[in-house]
């Protein structure tokens, strides 16, 4: 049989190992993010109803 020491250390063994792996995984992302900043969004456009040029030719062919 296996003493608790040694799957102690085992248990501790492997903890480390997923931090270290979790902290390369992070620190390879972060070495290749862009410098470069994000552009502003462009204002948002009015929603709603327009009526435009061909709306208005819709309605004028639409007329009985």
């Amino acid at each position: 049989m296996k003493s608790a020491h040694s799957s102690i250390r085992r248990r501790a063994f492997l903890q480390g190992a997923a931090g270290l792996a979790a902290g390369a995984g992070a620190s390879r992302a972060l070495a290749y993010a862009p410098d470069e900043e994000v552009p502003a969004k462009p204002a948002p456009q009015k929603r709603g109803y327009r009526e435009t040029a061909h709306v208005r030719e819709y309605y004028r062919l639409a007329r009985f």
